[in-house]
């Protein structure tokens, strides 16, 4: 695909979209919409040469002539831990205006993501409702739940993609590393590493472990009160052992550079990464489209079979969809990481978990059924009680 092709970002946030396709060598114009100023803030900083707009509901017929579409909707109404209105929902719903638009101007590649949930809310309508609309225009589409922790960041981050063309195949962006023989591996699970996230505000459902990575930086808890993922360090000194990540570790746990944010209120920072796209996972998408003159078809269809729910994977398949478990890492191997989380956390800064929190975390995983590691546990309790 030429680096110049004409860009249309949506929901563009902090820019994780823009930033991961100029990374793979997209040089053409942007235009980005946005309406929240602390986000718009930042886009005019760090992506000066892109042509800004407020209100995506007032994107033109022409859609900017652009030949690619990308965006990830607003989460609010398909998240597990907002309203679970569906795509019918004031916020998540602002896609339908973008569909109706793209059936109309019928750019070459649609690119949208989201959370996971909106596979199986209200059974899948969303993905109905979204696929459905893109055949309608005459698109392919393909889509995958990919996980950005073995894209080269230390956070686990699943999140659905759907990509569509209109005279290309999605899936030889989306699968292709199934073609290359030999390497198929699941990835490494550890119980325990240098530095392992867990979400201190829970304890009574779930603990959000993570291995050697943080669990999802989320915009906020389901009381809107945003909380940062925390980080057991098992070795290090008793006082230290209980952190959470500075704001800049967080937008590189997201694959930006520290001090992404920077020109937006301190206020609002926290919860314009939360918000982000993971910035790798973009990028190894667009690297896929910049190459795809040279990508072969993928042999796909034994992996995935005919159905009417929605699996972690899919395609288009003449009227219908074919659906499967295609794994959220790569067939290839996972790529590299340029800081573990316990070096981030050194070098890009962390704040101490407040012995309240640590008590009160550890009283309700105390109370749960869950399991935990009884040396998490015992720190727990000796670093609440300092």
């Amino acid at each position: 695909m030429h680096p110049e092709t004409p860009i249309l970002s949506l929901f563009s946030g902090v820019g994780g979209f823009e930033l991961g396709f100029r990374k793979a060598g997209f040089s053409g114009e942007i235009h980005a919409y946005e309406n929240w100023g602390a986000a718009r803030a930042v886009l005019e900083h760090r992506l000066p040469n892109s042509v800004l707009h407020e209100d995506v509901r007032g994107i033109p017929n022409d859609l900017h002539n652009a030949e690619i579409v990308f965006g990830g909707f607003p989460c609010t109404d398909l998240s597990q831990a907002g309203r679970q209105a569906g795509i019918q929902g004031s916020a998540s719903g602002l896609i339908l205006g973008v569909l109706e638009a793209v059936q109309r101007a019928r750019p070459e590649w649609v690119l949208l993501e989201n959370v996971p949930n909106m596979l199986w809310l209200k059974q899948g309508n969303a993905m109905e409702v979204i696929t459905g609309a893109l055949s309608t225009a005459g698109y392919k589409w393909a889509y995958r739940m990919l996980d950005a922790q073995h894209f080269g960041v230390a956070q686990r981050r699943k999140r659905v993609f759907i990509l569509a063309s209109l005279h290309q195949d999605p899936s030889r962006v989306l699968f292709r590393d199934l073609n290359v023989l030999g390497r198929s591996t699941g990835p490494v699970s550890k119980a325990r590493a240098e530095a392992n996230g867990f979400y201190w505000t829970e304890g009574n459902r779930g603990v959000g472990w993570g291995a050697g990575v943080v669990p999802t930086i989320k915009g906020s808890t389901t009381a809107g009160i945003p909380s940062s993922p925390a980080v057991w360090i098992p070795r290090a000194e008793p006082e230290l052992r209980f952190r959470t990540p500075s704001i800049e570790s967080l937008e590189m746990l997201q694959g930006f550079r520290a001090g992404w944010t920077s020109a937006a209120p301190t206020r609002d920072r926290w919860k314009l990464v939360g918000n982000a796209v993971a910035v790798p996972v973009v990028r190894w998408i667009a690297d896929g489209l910049r190459a795809y003159d040279r990508l072969s078809p993928v042999g796909i269809d034994s992996r995935l079979s005919k159905s009417s729910g929605w699996d972690w994977a899919g395609v288009s398949a003449g009227s219908g969809k074919a659906t499967g478990k295609i794994p959220t890492h790569l067939n290839t191997g996972s790529l590299p990481r340029r800081h573990s989380l316990a070096r981030l956390l050194q070098t890009r800064g962390s704040h101490a978990l407040s012995a309240g929190a640590a008590r009160g975390f550890a009283g309700r995983l105390g109370r749960s059924r869950l399991t935990y590691d009884r040396d998490f546990m015992n720190d727990l309790m000796e670093y609440s009680r300092a």
